[in-house]
Order: structure tokens, then C-alpha cells, then sequence
């Protein structure tokens, strides 16, 4: 039992209040909470000696620094007199050195850090037990108004409360090892090796000066209270050596204690180590584990840290997010009436937060786990995909830091002078897009009852057309009355179809001359016959339902839509001769590009899926039977299409949902179809099945276009919540993506691209403006707006 919540201090007496765990994120709050109350009773239980503790060094970045001098200005005095700072990132790759400046990091020894803190607990009044197992969280409940788990990933609390908590951990793919060198580096460090038997990787920075630069008293004596017992006088700097699992296994670095690890760690680093060993500290080879709870309070019991959270340290956040949650909770519990309403509020202030930065850190740990895919590309691009690997880093922001840098990065990729990336034109077999700009396909469901295009379509595209996008993309227009999704889908089955498209292409051509235009076709298969989006999505019509079919005879949603009929071979033939003739039309009507759509689980969707095609003929089972339907279409419109006109096609590359298409699934169709000459892989995911669970996010959907194009080399279109200019022009330096499908920016604002171009001072070929509208072509001035104040202010 986690105890009976009270209002803190309800009944007239201070607050009581155990913490589990003494790192650094219970120590610090444990001390703001004595701060603000001094009469409440803390007591920090901590396992270990107060001096041991693992790893070496820790990196805080300006933003926790600054939400810490708010809070206690005691502890920030003492942080910064110790902290070495540092701006540049060096990247050592093939033997060359690339440095990136203007990064701003902060960082000291684990030690010191504990140090301040405990002493800083205990100038307050704060109880520290030291080497002592703690009573369970449920056990101190029972005579402490609120119980801080913060015992760390392997936390007893988060465990013995499962059932409250729902913890999901992940273990990644990689093995890691911390260790430390006898000396501070001048710059954080990334330096990638060969061992003979796959890529491994260097995370290096300084955490302790030399001994010379340390700060004096007065007197010019050193001070006694900076004294780093251990550390020697050459300073020092944290190593983490990271590779692959089956790469560390290969190397038969399992077999090795930790100072045989170390030896061959420092043997392979020698140069970026000065040929100098490395030390060890309680050292182990682990996999990184993602821990993400449901729940981050029961009863009096909330946890915090590593309790509640993981984030990959290859963007420095463990110590950083244990940090700021105990600032937050500390905030809360002033601001709140009672205990529950204070630990909500802490929970709904940090989840968010908590939920982007995991977001970073997946992204970050999965481009290195993915390394070998990208040490193929030129220096400069390989350092600046690097840079940018969690998205937390754009080009805009790169440029701001290190425009030297960044213009290297450009010129290198043979990006003109003057150029953001983003309007670099891209060719596709006979077609030459003028910027890297997609308005993504989107349903508009605004067709009349018989599936043709009207006016909405000729104004919807025509304006996106004029906004400057290089590429803009019909709605799936389908390619059979059944194959529609609602009765508001176009379609291109009749000749009345081809003279309603052919008014939009030519207008296109004659009053956006240089813009192209692609018709998606597909067909709605399973999840046909609904409503149109605003009256009830994937729910069916209320009278009127037609007839769907699929792979297999499995419902999108059981119990609310139609069973499907499974395609016969005889009607399969039938289908792929609807995809033929509709192709045929679509180019007669004036289509620049042709895109074939396989994704979200329409009907080419549904045979390639295992969770969608449960077929037993020859068109099911196995991935190659699973393709061969899809890939019969491809080579049938691919005939029926101009040849000197590009086709691409719309993949899933997941499911979103287990047993579904795997990321070497998604990998063996986007080959399939480029080998059958599809000249680009359009990759999205899910909407397969309707319960999915995808991982929403900025940028969410762009690795699997990243993995797809940088291992298979095919040209890629990346979809997926790419939301600003900035993010464009990153994903296309960093050679992630060939182009950038944008679906509600351009809905937003249909003139996106040419106000991107704007905003970045840009007025050349890639965005031109229409004559009409170049009066436009400047930003306009805007009224002055005033910066929130600080949120966690405390006195």
C-alpha cells in the first residue's frame, strides 16, 4: 500500500519525506525541498559509500544551469566554479578531423557533482544514510507524507509497483562501456573505427581542467574544496566506446574483463587518446535500455530519474532530466494545494518534455546503431549528419553556430552559394523537380458522386501549384467505382475523369510552368465504402455500401467494417487491368509522375502486409508471395506509362504493430520495386491496421526513409511531420532524403514554399514567384512580442 493521501502540511506538521536513491537527482531534491520549507523532515537512503559512484564524468546544458540558478544559487556557484566548458565538436572519420564550433557544453566529474550536493544537503539539514538498503516505498509510506523513488533504472520501486507504474524497457542494439582518460580533451569527441570486424564508435569530452587552470583563493593558495581526490593533474575526460552487438561479439569482447576491455579499447583509439591507457570504474559492457512508464505516481510514491525515464547518452540527458525533475517537482509541490494535485501537475509538466527528449534520444541511438550505414558518405555530409542525428540540431541552428562549418557542408554537396538546400533541384528520369519540395498526397474527399474532379480540386491544387513547390500530389485517385474509399474519392475510370484531370494539369503547366504534377493511384480495397473524413473516419456509409475486397477476408476494424472478399486469381487479373487503363488515362490527362500506392493499407497494402494477407496461394505467405500481386501492377502501369516519365511508389515500411512488416521487410520491397524500376521509394508508415501504435513525433517517419536510401542507395521521399523549413533543408544535407513531402503545412499555407524562401532571404530559380503575386515576395514587418518569463523560479 503506497498510504492515504493528505494535502502536504494539512494537518499543522512539516512535510516528511524519504527519498530512495542518492544521485544526483534525489540529492537535488531532497535540497530544494528543505530549502523552501526548512521545518520539513528529509531523509535521503542511499546504498552505496557516499563517494562511490560510476561513470566519470556529467554534462548539463545551459538551460538546466540556468532553471538551477533560479532555484539555488548556492549550488550553482559551486557547479560553475567547477565546470569545464567547451564549444567545439570534433568528428575524426577516415582519418580526417572535421570541427564544428559554437556548441556550448558544460561539464564536471560525477564525484564533484554528489560532493556539492551532499554537502549542500547537509548544510540545510537534509538526513543523508549512507550504505544502507532502504525500507521498501510502500514500508516508508506508510510514516512519510511523499516517497521519492529516484533508485535508478534498475529501480526495486518502479518494480515492486508494476502493476501501477506499466513499465515498458527496451533494449537497444548496441554494447557500451564507460570508461576515462588521464587527461582533458580540448573538444567533445566523435572518432569512428574499423576493427576488422565491423564499425565502432568514440563519445569523449573533458570533465575536470588541469590542475594549473583550477581557480585559486585570494591568497593564491589552491583551495582545499576543490581538491579531486583521483583525478590527475593533467585533468580528465570521460570515454564511452560503443558498437553493435554482433560487432562486440566478434571482437570477443565478451570474453574480457574490464581492464582487457579498456587495453583493447585504448589500443583501438590510440591516436584521439594520445596513446595514453584508460581507467576503469566498476566498468562493464551493457546494453542501452529505453525505460518509459505509464504512470509516474502511486499513492505517496513518485518516481523520478532513471526511475521514470532513460534517454540515450548520446545526447547527455540522464543527469540533465533527473535534474529538472526534481526542480519541477519542487515547483509543483509549492504551487498545488495536496499531494495529488501537486504530483499530477508534476507529471503533466514533465511528460511532455520527458516524451521529446526520449524522442531525440531514440533517434540519436538509432543513427549509431545504423553507423555502418552512412561512414560511405563524403566527410563533410557524414559530420553534419552526424551533428544533426537527433533532430535537436538543425541546419538553421549549425549555421547559426558555425556558418563556416555549415558552408563547407554546402559547397562540398554542391549546393550554390546563396542556396539553401532546399531549392536545389532534383532529377527524376526525364523530369527535373526544381526545389526538394512535396505537397504530400491528401485526401480532399470534394469529388462529386460519380468520382470526378471539380473546381475545389482545380483551385486546392492549382494554389498549391502557384505556392512554389517543386512536386505537388493528387489525392489517391482510384481506379474503379469500388475502389474508392468514400463517394467523394476522385477516379480515373472514365473519360470524364480524364478531361476533369486534364483541365487541372493544364492549368498547372500554363499558370505554374516549372511546378509538377503527380497523380497517386490506387485503390481503397479492405477500407472502402466509408464516410468521408469529417463525418466519421473508416466508419461506413450510413446506406448505399458497396462490396470491398481484399488479400484475405479480414475487416479493417471487426465488428464495424465489411468482411472483404479475397481476390480470386481470375480478378486479380481483372484489378490489374483497372490499374493499366487508368495509368493510360493519366497520361494522356498530362501527369508529369505516376506514383503507385502500396502504403496504409489499401488495397496493394493489404497483399503486401503479413498482418493484412493470411493467403495460402501464390500470392500469400512468404515476402516474395506477398510482393508478387504489388509488383504484377508495378510492371503493368510501368509498361503503360511514358518511359521517360518517373514512377514511384508508396510504401508502409511499418506496421506500427507486432507481426507486422519489419524494418528488413520494408527494406526487401523498397529493392523489389526499384528494381523493377520504380525511381523512387515514397516512404511512409502505418494505417495498415487499425490497432496501431505509432510513435508520433517530429520527423517521426523519416529513418525508415534514411535506412532505405543510404543502404539500398535508391532515391527516397520522406514523409511524416516534417513541419519547418529548416527541417527540409537538414534531412536533405544530411542525405537522408531526396525530397520532403509536406501534407498539413501545405494546408496551413499553400504558398509554404515560396514564404520558406522568403523567410531565408532566397529569390532564386528554385522559388520563383509568380508575376502576379512577386509584390509579395518580402516578409512582411510584424509587431513586437514579449518573452515568457522563466517558468521555475523559486526563492
Amino acid at each position: 500500500m503506497a498510504g492515504e493521501v493528505t494535502a502536504p502540511g494539512a494537518d499543522g506538521r512539516p512535510l516528511k519525506v524519504a527519498v530512495l536513491g542518492g544521485g544526483p537527482g534525489g540529492l537535488y531534491a531532497a535540497a530544494l525541498l528543505k530549502r523552501l520549507d526548512p521545518a520539513r523532515e528529509i531523509t535521503v537512503w542511499e546504498r552505496n559509500a557516499p563517494d562511490d559512484t560510476f561513470g566519470f564524468g556529467v554534462v548539463l546544458s545551459d538551460e538546466t544551469l540556468g532553471g538551477i540558478e533560479h532555484a539555488d544559487p548556492v549550488v550553482y556557484r559551486a557547479l560553475q566554479a567547477e565546470f569545464v566548458r567547451w564549444d567545439d565538436i570534433d568528428i575524426v572519420h577516415r582519418g580526417r578531423t572535421l570541427t564544428s564550433g559554437g556548441h556550448g557544453f558544460a561539464a564536471l566529474g560525477r564525484r564533484r557533482l554528489l560532493a556539492i550536493l551532499h554537502e549542500r544537503c547537509r548544510s540545510l539539514g537534509v538526513r543523508l544514510v549512507f550504505r544502507t538498503e532502504a525500507p521498501p516505498a510502500a514500508e516508508l509510506a506508510r510514516d512519510h507524507d511523499l516517497v521519492i523513488a529516484a533508485d535508478g533504472l534498475h529501480s526495486t520501486t518502479r518494480t515492486a509497483h508494476a502493476d501501477v507504474f506499466r513499465p515498458r524497457l527496451t533494449t537497444h542494439r548496441c554494447r557500451y562501456i564507460w570508461l576515462s582518460a588521464g587527461f582533458a580533451l580540448d573538444a567533445f569527441r566523435f572518432e569512428i573505427a574499423d576493427t576488422g570486424r565491423g564499425i565502432a564508435q568514440l563519445h569523449a569530452y573533458p570533465y575536470a581542467r588541469p590542475s594549473a587552470t583550477l581557480p585559486r583563493a585570494s591568497s593564491g593558495a589552491p583551495r582545499p574544496e576543490l581538491d579531486r581526490p583521483g583525478e590527475p593533474a593533467e585533468g580528465a575526460s570521460t570515454v564511452i566506446v560503443e558498437m553493435r552487438e554482433e560487432v562486440w561479439r566478434a571482437n570477443g569482447l565478451d570474453a574480457l574483463d574490464e581492464h582487457a576491455s579498456a587495453a583493447w579499447c585504448a589500443e583501438l583509439f590510440a591516436g584521439s587518446l594520445r596513446g595514453r591507457p584508460l581507467r576503469t570504474n566498476n566498468s562493464a559492457w551493457i546494453a542501452f535500455r529505453t525505460v518509459v512508464n505509464e504512470r509516474w505516481s502511486h499513492g505517496r510514491i513518485v518516481l523520478l530519474g532513471d526511475a521514470a525515464h532513460t534517454a540515450h547518452f548520446s545526447i547527455g540527458s540522464g543527469t540533465k532530466l533527473a535534474v529538472e525533475d526534481a526542480l519541477a517537482l519542487a515547483a509543483c509541490l509549492r504551487e498545488q494545494p495536496a499531494l495529488p494535485e501537486a504530483l499530477a501537475a508534476y507529471e503533466a509538466e514533465r511528460r511532455p518534455v520527458v516524451a521529446s527528449t526520449q524522442r531525440a534520444a531514440r533517434a540519436s541511438l538509432a543513427w549509431f546503431e545504423d553507423l555502418a550505414t552512412y561512414t560511405g558518405q563524403p566527410p563533410h555530409q557524414f559530420a553534419f549528419n552526424l551533428l544533426t542525428r537527433s533532430r535537436r540540431v538543425t541546419h538553421d541552428n549549425l549555421r547559426l553556430r558555425d556558418a563556416e562549418f555549415t558552408e563547407a557542408v554546402a559547397a562540398e554537396a554542391g549546393v550554390p552559394g546563396g542556396t539553401p538546400p532546399m531549392f536545389t533541384p532534383f532529377r527524376l528520369r526525364g523530369l527535373t523537380l526544381r526545389n526538394r519540395v512535396v505537397v504530400s498526397p491528401m485526401d480532399m474527399y470534394s469529388a462529386d458522386g460519380a468520382g470526378t474532379p471539380g473546381d475545389f480540386h482545380l483551385v486546392h491544387l492549382g494554389a498549391r501549384a502557384l505556392g512554389g513547390a517543386g512536386l505537388v500530389m493528387t489525392e489517391m485517385v482510384c481506379v474503379s467505382p469500388e475502389g474508392r474509399i468514400t463517394p467523394a474519392c476522385t477516379g480515373l475510370y472514365t473519360p470524364e475523369h480524364e478531361r476533369a484531370w486534364r483541365r487541372i494539369t493544364d492549368f498547372v503547366h500554363t499558370q505554374a510552368p516549372g511546378t509538377a504534377l503527380g497523380l497517386q493511384l490506387g485503390h481503397s480495397g479492405r477500407k472502402g465504402s466509408t464516410r468521408r473524413m469529417w463525418e466519421g473516419i473508416d466508419q461506413p456509409l450510413p446506406e448505399g455500401n458497396w462490396p470491398v475486397v481484399a488479400a484475405s477476408p479480414l475487416p479493417y476494424r471487426p465488428g464495424v467494417n465489411q468482411i472483404p472478399h479475397a481476390l480470386t486469381t481470375s480478378e486479380l487479373g481483372a484489378v490489374r487491368e483497372q490499374f493499366t487503363r487508368a495509368a493510360a488515362r493519366a497520361a494522356r490527362a498530362g501527369f508529369d509522375l505516376l506514383e503507385l500506392h502500396c502504403a496504409h493499407g489499401y488495397l496493394l497494402s493489404g497483399f503486401l502486409s503479413p498482418l493484412t494477407n493470411r493467403r495460402t496461394d501464390a500470392y500469400g505467405g512468404s515476402l516474395a508471395g506477398r510482393l508478387r500481386f504489388p509488383l504484377e501492377v508495378f510492371d503493368a502501369v510501368r509498361e503503360q506509362w511514358p518511359s521517360d516519365r518517373p514512377m514511384t511508389v508508396r510504401i508502409s515500411a511499418t506496421d506500427w504493430a507486432e507481426g507486422g512488416t519489419t524494418p528488413e521487410d520494408a527494406m526487401a520491397l523498397a529493392a523489389a520495386f526499384a528494381e523493377h524500376g520504380a525511381d523512387a521509394i515514397d516512404v511512409s508508415t502505418g494505417q495498415v491496421v487499425s490497432d496501431e501504435r505509432p510513435d508520433f513525433g517530429r520527423s517521426y517517419q523519416t529513418p525508415f526513409a534514411d535506412r532505405i536510401r543510404n543502404t539500398l542507395g535508391v532515391p527516397v521521399i520522406a514523409v511524416g511531420a516534417i513541419s519547418s523549413w529548416d527541417d527540409v533543408n537538414s534531412l536533405i544535407l544530411a542525405g537522408r532524403t531526396d525530397l520532403c513531402a509536406l501534407a498539413r503545412p501545405h494546408l496551413y499555407d499553400p504558398h509554404w514554399t515560396l514564404h520558406a524562401a522568403a523567410e531565408q532571404g532566397y529569390a532564386g530559380p528554385g522559388a520563383p514567384w509568380p508575376l502576379p503575386y512577386q509584390a509579395g515576395s518580402r516578409t512582411p514587418p510584424t509587431g513586437r512580442t514579449d518573452a515568457p518569463k522563466p517558468r521555475l523560479t523559486l526563492h
